[in-house]
């Protein structure tokens, strides 16, 4: 599987994930494992990739996922993005965040999505 098929694999069963109005980013977390784990999508949690740089979930197909609660800095969420990006263990980003968030089509290269989980159940988050 290429890149972008991964990609396309992986946002697929992100936008499965529907969940009620969270208090805490841990719940995105579980949706989107839950999300994964159902659609065969082998990841891991949690992945340290340098000191001071760990991202939610890195797939085995190496698409690395970021989850965000509510609509925070968009500047900061860039910045830790492009962060990311610069590893060769992630080849892809998606950035899984409560209120959209527009991100570049590519970071450092590599492919970056954004999906916002308000928009998926049709509320408006500008």
């Amino acid at each position: 599987m290429n890149i972008h098929e991964a990609m396309a694999a992986t946002a697929a069963a992100i936008r499965s994930v529907r969940i009620p109005p969270i208090n805490y980013e841990t719940e995105i977390h579980s949706a989107v494992r839950d999300a994964l784990i159902s659609h065969g999508i082998h990841f891991d949690h949690e992945v340290k990739l340098a000191p001071r740089n760990r991202i939610d979930f890195l797939t085995h197909d190496q698409i690395g996922i970021e989850v965000k609660k509510g609509k925070p800095y968009s500047q900061a969420v860039f910045n830790q993005l492009e962060r990311y990006a610069v590893f060769s263990e992630v080849q892809g980003i998606i950035l899984v965040i409560q209120r959209y968030q527009d991100v570049p089509e590519e970071v450092n290269g590599k492919p970056c999505i954004s999906i916002g989980l308000n928009k998926l159940w049709g509320i408006s988050s500008r």
